[in-house]
């Protein structure tokens, strides 16, 4: 696993990509989730209409099966969010949420090399922006999969993409994800149960448990 500074990557073809991936997305989700905040909105984008970019919708219809009141999920592959629809949907999750924490996930292209990487990051996520399109930002952390190479005739690229690496990282983030949630939720229905008020005194709790 990959420490580079606000961002977190993880090789899918690791035979631990699991564990190192679980513990990445918690390790970020930690630092940035504090209790201002109220439901998690995980916000999965991209079509169904091409396999490069079907990593977001993937994720969200596996993740359908969190039963968390607190936790909701947008983009599916009955559902997708994605360019035509995102502005609508960033609207709606602001009128039916007060105060969500939201985490962005969508499929990228990048440098031969970092094929099948998947980053978890602090910040917004920035959608579109590999095939050159303006699309609002979203998120308070992201996570997104490098599905295949950038620079040329990205489209077809995409519709290009091995469906069995693109499944891959759908699992590893959706277990991942789901995972970190079940193990912080002690109640489907306390959420002062979810988390500290500050990770060094979580922390700190722990380390006077373990001495």
């Amino acid at each position: 696993m990959e420490n580079v500074h606000d961002e977190i990557s993880v090789d899918v073809r690791d035979p631990h990509a699991l564990t190192r991936f679980s513990r990445g997305f918690e390790r970020i989700f930690r630092s940035c989730y504090s209790r201002k905040f109220g439901d998690i909105v995980i916000v999965c984008i991209g079509t169904d209409r091409s396999t490069g970019d079907c990593l977001g919708p993937l994720v969200g219809h596996k993740l359908q099966l969190i039963q968390y009141s607190m936790v909701s999920v947008y983009g599916t592959l009955d559902h997708p969010v994605h360019a035509k629809n995102l502005k609508e949907e960033i609207h709606s999750i602001g009128r039916k949420h007060k105060h969500p924490f939201l985490i962005g996930i969508d499929a990228c292209l990048g440098k031969p090399e970092r094929i099948g990487q998947i980053t978890i990051g602090k910040g917004p996520l920035r959608p579109g922006a590999g095939v050159n399109k303006e699309l609002p930002e979203i998120g308070h952390m992201h996570i997104t999969g490098v599905v295949n190479m950038s620079g040329f005739m990205e489209y077809l690229t995409l519709q290009n993409t091995r469906l069995n690496l693109v499944m891959r990282m759908a699992d590893t983030i959706s277990n991942g994800i789901h995972f970190t949630i079940w193990k912080y939720i002690d109640d489907k229905e306390d959420r002062h149960s979810f988390l500290p008020d500050k990770i060094s005194d979580h922390e700190t709790s722990q380390k006077q448990d373990q001495k």
